[in-house]
């Protein structure tokens, strides 16, 4: 039986699209059916744009860099004539996106498809998709797991052979973490590298787009298409985007990749450790020299992490009052009751906890207790990381200290889910680039083979550099290449 071509690569199928073997047309209709057939046990869609999808296929030129492949996209990121309810009841259902993101505007200029929207955290606010306001979604390897999060959506159709490729959001390790989880490649861009208009902001100075697919290679080719400056984004960076395909000769003799002792203590899953400790000597075996190294204040990253990503979500979320849009209760007694009852029903647990925490730490009284203070920590977070890369071209750990843990394992513990992105929430603070590619397995407790992620970070602006790295790592394994077996 020959592959379904939503298993494909997009290089793969960009290679049978000149061959005249294939054409856009059979590549979407694969794809919706093969969501028809697997994405009911999973839900990482929430919904699919068929119509559309297959209009734009008939018309699609495929001498473009991304003719006829469709994409799936996080449901935060605005397509327009698209829902886009954030993974929220506020927004369920009310809202349509009437303007295209500009990473969106420039897939479709490069011939992409914007497919259908997947689940998410609500506001990109969990590690576990858990806290969705519209429904749950599932790890293809282990339907009693979680996929991770915030862009389990994302992972979870690239893993299960339901999307080509996905965009999500990384804020904490939003990308890489549930590409760890799901056995997938996600790229988390450097803070800048890729505009952030028209993505719904959870934390405006650690929010970042990127890609989640099936190699580095086509994490590289849908990089290329969304990098830049963007008129429309300030924060957006005026630096040159190199074609970072030319990096990817599988040639990485002579790098030398830092592993941080921090990074590597008591609490990681003896699989987990066991599958980076063979990754590290793949990459030693291929000519990196592995350099021991500190980054002495990865201990405060969680706690500064939690204050200022809180703060920054408690001012972007005071937009979705229910006035211009959203959905609001019915027959409030006065403006107040609108606010408070509209919100209240409207948002989820976890999102109502980061809005209080993030109000409180910004208050009159307590703002330089806590998030003066931690603004000072991750200025020193960064200076770590400057540091360490003047010493070794990237660094090396874990994406996550555990695999895929049961669904509703940690619900009830929110400080044990925080503590799941230890690994991956400096890069973010400090702004620099990372990635995370599959490198091995370990076991769940009831049996079931979970993906394990290697975690690649490079300083700003040098994502070349992770994914000559990454996809060296790939050419001598074949971990990207398994898939998970439908149940």
């Amino acid at each position: 039986m020959s592959p379904s071509l939503a298993d494909l690569t997009i290089r793969q199928l960009q290679s049978e699209l000149k061959a005249g073997n294939i054409s856009p047309v059979d590549i979407v209709n694969d794809v919706i059916k093969s969501i028809e057939d697997k994405d009911s046990e999973v839900g990482a869609y929430l919904s699919i744009n068929s119509e559309d999808a297959i209009t734009n296929a008939k018309e699609a030129d495929i001498s473009k860099p991304l003719g006829g492949i469709p994409v799936s996209i996080k449901d935060l990121i605005n397509v327009k004539g698209q829902p886009c309810s954030c993974g929220s009841r506020i927004l369920k259902d009310s809202y349509t996106s009437t303007y295209d993101a500009t990473v969106i505007k420039k897939l479709k200029e490069a011939g992409a498809i914007p497919l259908g929207r997947v689940n998410m955290d609500e506001f990109a606010m969990g590690s576990s998709t858990e806290n969705s306001g519209i429904q749950i979604t599932k790890n293809p390897w282990d339907f009693e797991s979680i996929p991770g999060g915030s862009s389990g959506g994302s992972a979870a159709s690239v893993s299960n052979g339901t999307a080509i490729a996905s965009l999500g959001s990384d804020t904490g390790g939003s990308i890489r973490q549930p590409a760890s989880f799901c056995g997938t490649v996600g790229l988390k861009p450097s803070y800048g590298r890729v505009s952030r208009y028209g993505l719904v902001a959870f934390a405006s100075s650690l929010d970042q787009i990127g890609p989640i697919t099936k190699t580095s290679e086509d994490a590289a080719i849908i990089l290329n298409t969304i990098a830049g400056k963007d008129q429309h984004d300030s924060t957006s960076l005026d630096s040159e985007v190199p074609d970072y395909l030319q990096s990817l000769n599988g040639e990485i003799k002579g790098l030398r990749i830092g592993m941080p002792k921090e990074y590597f203590t008591e609490g990681i899953d003896s699989g987990v450790l066991s599958s980076v400790q063979q990754g590290i000597q793949t990459l030693n075996d291929l000519g990196a020299e592995i350099v021991d190294i500190s980054l002495p204040h990865t201990e405060y990253a969680v706690s500064t992490y939690y204050i200022i990503a809180t703060a920054e979500a408690s001012a972007n979320l005071a937009r979705f009052d229910a006035v211009r849009y959203g959905n609001r209760v019915s027959d409030p007694t006065n403006i107040i009751e609108h606010y408070r009852k509209s919100r209240a029903q409207g948002f989820g647990e976890e999102v109502k906890r980061r809005i209080i925490l993030g109000t409180y730490v910004l208050s009159s009284g307590y703002s330089d207790a806590y998030y003066v203070k931690a603004q000072k920590v991750r200025t020193l977070i960064r200076n770590d990381f400057t540091e360490a890369f003047t010493k070794v071209d990237a660094i090396v750990s874990p994406t996550a200290p555990t695999p895929a843990f049961k669904i509703g394992e940690m619900s009830n513990d929110p400080l044990q889910m925080y503590l799941a992105d230890i690994f991956t929430i400096a890069a973010n603070l400090a702004g620099i680039c990372g990635i995370s590619t599959p490198c091995g397995f370990t076991t769940s407790d009831n049996g079931k083979k979970l993906p394990v992620g290697l975690q690649l970070l490079g300083p700003a602006l040098q994502e070349a550099t992770v994914l000559k790295i990454s996809d060296a790592f790939e050419k001598s394994t074949d971990w990207h290449k398994q898939r998970p077996k439908q149940i």
